[in-house]
């Protein structure tokens, strides 16, 4: 039976709500062959939309350009089956295939311009404003950096803006991005500063025009802003989209800065860009700006070890040759469907001019005595049974339930003053807007309670400071306040259960900064101390049951570490373990979060067998639980499972379930 409009509408809305990557995109591929095939007409040009939407989004750029044609062909052959939002969708979709077929250089440039013509003339046809013709041409021209590049720009920024412009947000980065390269520093400042004030937001902004800004910050040596704007737009690159290039030039800014240890830590956390990308140019770019801060690294760390996975490179200098060989074979690329050597002398040039350097520290926290004995013969602890503390899910300070006598509102002078409790709720009234500053302010806080004998609320105190600093990417000193934070809440007769998500966010920074051994030590101590805590009967039933919950936590951690480590079996096998004891708890999403664990684990060593039924258990408690955008995405990841092991009926079962929630 043929579905109704809006049936088949609302199936197709249901999979622009699934997250980007291959289960989207079979689920989409799924609803258009049936909307081929069944009906109604009416919803196809939607569905044809939603596909080329997917396959833009979810790093398969160069397959969306057949449903494109046939989207254009449908358009020319049954222009009454396009509602209002099928039209606007068609000609924005113009811009995708334009802009990112540039980004591939097996596309040939003979295709890109007939699709560039194409766009123009049909943006004509239809009555639509030129601004988005425009971008596209200058876009072009850039990319093949022709002599006309900087007339196509002013001819861009001089037409009007409409309906299919740049969205408000991208647009000044854009410009801001030619600006830069250009030598027009000024004007790029001024142009984001601006726009930054209005706190912009899209898919890549604002953290693509931040992870530019910055540098731009350095070229005038203003020291604070480049520090503030960098550990700003670091926070806007977890945002479930590829950011190589800002990601990029984040290692570059660190390595100008001084910032050895930072710039190496980032290089190989983010390591899996050097050999993938969402595209060749989005990889060039990534190697243009690393290949910058290998260059500095190397001469005086050449020989320093760098661990990295598919790169036959184990120095930064050995890392920084094999980065320029990568870089240029891209260019040559390039260089070979533009018919310029643009990208080549781009290349070349930036790696043979001398970088602005600028000393910047990026601490937030002041050195942690972690060494000095904690003594105090009475410690007074406070802390409430069941109370919750904001470590346990690294999120934003909250610790005024922890401080005994905290005030709603602190005065001036008593923060001058170092008091204790003033200085808490003054960081906590700062973290949203300044957390570097909230962190220092915590970490004053706990050098107050400590000296005071309130060793409790010290550890909690100095716990706050390290998460923020943490997350303000001061990894150096949450791991030196992280250890000590535990110490006072040890000597401040805290009890276990409640020193555990102090101990967990520990662990988790130290899979994070590399060194997830030590991180592993400190989770083993926390259960070891759980386990020979008070007898059955001291406690009641609700500390019994926080008590058990966070030895789960603890298990789910330390499976993790064990991942992080490279110990797949032992890792998988310990996270199906601790699904288990989840699952006897009653908590579902724990469970499905630690069989994902395991799924992914088993998938990432090769042992896709053993992958998929742990994945297909994952699947299977977020939907229980409730949690579709996780299921969503483990439904990717079994999704690509699947296929890879031929079994393409079941990958195309799971995408159509994941869709239908």
């Amino acid at each position: 039976m043929t579905r109704t409009v809006h049936e088949a509408n609302e199936a197709l809305f249901h999979v622009r709500e699934m997250p980007y990557g291959v289960a989207r995109s079979t689920a989409a591929e799924a609803e258009l062959a049936r909307i081929t095939a069944d009906g109604p007409v009416e919803a196809r040009a939607y569905a044809l939309f939603v596909l080329v939407e997917s396959y833009v989004w979810g790093n398969e750029v160069t397959k969306a350009y057949l449903p494109f044609t046939q989207l254009l062909r449908w358009w020319d052959e049954h222009p009454e089956h396009f509602d209002e939002q099928d039209t606007h969708s068609l000609f924005w979709s113009f811009k995708w295939m334009v802009g990112n077929l540039m980004d591939f250089p097996a596309v040939p440039a003979a295709q890109i311009e007939r699709t560039l013509d194409d766009m123009e003339r049909r943006y004509a046809v239809a009555g639509n404003g030129m601004n988005a013709v425009t971008m596209s041409r200058f876009q072009w021209a850039r990319a093949r950096g022709t002599q006309d590049t900087a007339t196509a720009y002013e001819a861009w920024v001089a037409t009007p803006r409409d309906d299919f412009s740049q969205c408000e947000a991208c647009e000044p980065g854009d410009r801001a991005a030619y600006l830069f390269d250009a030598g027009r520093l000024d004007e790029g400042i001024r142009l984001l500063e601006q726009v930054l004030a209005g706190s912009p937001e899209c898919a890549t902004e604002p953290g693509d025009m931040l992870s530019r800004l910055q540098l731009a910050y350095l070229e005038t040596g203003d020291v604070d802003k480049a520090a503030a704007t960098h550990r700003r737009g670091l926070r806007h690159l977890d945002n479930g989209v590829s950011m190589e290039g800002p990601q990029g030039r984040h290692i570059e800014f660190l390595a100008r800065t001084g910032n050895v240890e930072r710039a190496v830590t980032r290089i190989v956390e983010h390591q899996d860009h050097l050999v993938s990308a969402d595209s060749p140019r989005d990889r060039w770019a990534f190697l243009l700006s690393v290949g910058t801060a290998t260059s500095l690294l190397a001469a005086e760390h050449g020989e320093r070890p760098v661990a990295l996975r598919e790169v036959p490179a184990s120095t930064v200098a050995g890392l920084d040759a094999w980065v320029r060989a990568q870089a240029l074979e891209i260019a040559a690329a390039f260089d070979a469907r533009n018919g310029t050597d643009a990208t080549t002398r781009r290349t070349e040039e930036v790696w043979a001019s001398t970088p602005t350097l600028l000393p910047v520290s990026l601490s937030v926290l002041g050195a942690t005595e972690t060494d000095l004995p904690v003594a105090v013969t009475n410690p007074r602890p406070t802390v409430p049974a069941g109370t919750a503390r904001s470590v346990a899910t690294g999120g934003p300070a909250d610790i005024s339930a922890l401080v005994a006598d905290t005030a709603s509102a602190f005065e001036t002078d008593a923060v001058q003053a170092d008091d204790a409790a003033a200085l808490v709720a003054h960081a906590e009234a700062l973290s949203t807007d300044d957390p570097a500053g909230a962190a220092g302010v915590y970490q004053r806080a706990a050098a107050r309670f400590e000296a005071d004998g309130a060793l409790d609320q010290a550890g909690f105190a100095l716990a706050e400071a390290a998460q923020l600093a943490a997350a303000e990417q001061d990894v150096e000193g949450a791991l030196a306040a992280f250890p000590r934070a535990v110490a006072l809440l040890r000597a401040g007769g805290v009890a276990p259960a409640y020193r555990s998500p102090v101990v967990r966010a520990y662990a988790r920074l130290t899979a994070r900064a590399g060194t997830a051994g030590a991180g592993l030590a400190a989770v083993d101590k926390a259960l070891a101390e759980a386990a020979s805590g008070p007898a059955e009967g001291a406690v009641s039933a609700t500390e019994e049951e926080r008590a058990a919950r966070e030895r789960r936590e603890l298990l789910d951690t330390r499976a993790r570490l064990l991942a992080a480590l490279g110990e797949h079996e032992r890792a998988s096998s310990a996270a199906e373990a601790v699904a288990e004891e989840y699952a006897r708890a009653g908590d579902l999403g724990g469970a499905a979060h630690a069989f994902w664990l395991a799924g992914t684990t088993r998938a990432g060593a090769g042992d896709l067998e053993g992958a998929a039924p742990a994945l297909e258990s994952a699947l299977d408690g977020f939907r229980l639980a409730h949690d579709q955008a996780s299921r969503a995405l483990v439904g990717n990841e079994l999704v690509g499972v699947l296929r890879r092991l031929g079994r393409d009926d079941e990958a195309g079962q799971v995408a159509e379930a994941v869709s239908r929630r």
